[in-house]
This record gives structure tokens, C-alpha cells and sequence, in this order.
């Protein structure tokens, strides 16, 4: 159990890098780039569904909320592993 709880940590930490690009990719004009929409198509299971939820004029500070909540996901595996 304690193996499977190691290899989920990384990949989600992988999960965790792969969305901050995608963030900090959606403030760049690369936005539409292939590689671009191939990260689109990865983190939008988990960032779609946060979406709308905090809108401030014209800034979404949604995925800055799921990126917390998933942060503290992986604060609360890594504990359990350690």
C-alpha cells in the first residue's frame, strides 16, 4: 500500500508541474500552439471543473483555487507517506 501511495505522489506531482505550465502558458500568446492545446486536453479534467467559480472583472482566479486544493491533496498524501 505504501508503494502505490509513492508512485500516486509522483505522478500527481507530475500532474501538479504540468498544470502550472498550463497556467502560465494561458498568460502567453503560445496559447494557440498544439502544445498548447495538448495541455489544454490534459489539466482540463481537473481545472474544468473549477471553472467560473472565481471571476473577478475580467480575471478567472479559478485555476489558482484548484491548484490549492490539489497542493493540499498532495500535502495530505505525502504525510500519509511519510
Amino acid at each position: 500500500m505504501l508503494i502505490f501511495l509513492e508512485y500516486a505522489y509522483y505522478v500527481l506531482t507530475v500532474y501538479f508541474y504540468i498544470m502550472i505550465i498550463y497556467v502560465l502558458l494561458s498568460w502567453t500568446p503560445i496559447r494557440d500552439s498544439r502544445f498548447y492545446q495538448i495541455l489544454k486536453k490534459i489539466v482540463d479534467p481537473y481545472l474544468g471543473f473549477f471553472r467560473g467559480w472565481l471571476v473577478l472583472s475580467n480575471m478567472d482566479f479559478t485555476p489558482m483555487l484548484g491548484l490549492i486544493l490539489y497542493q493540499l491533496l498532495l500535502s495530505v498524501i505525502q504525510r500519509a507517506i511519510y
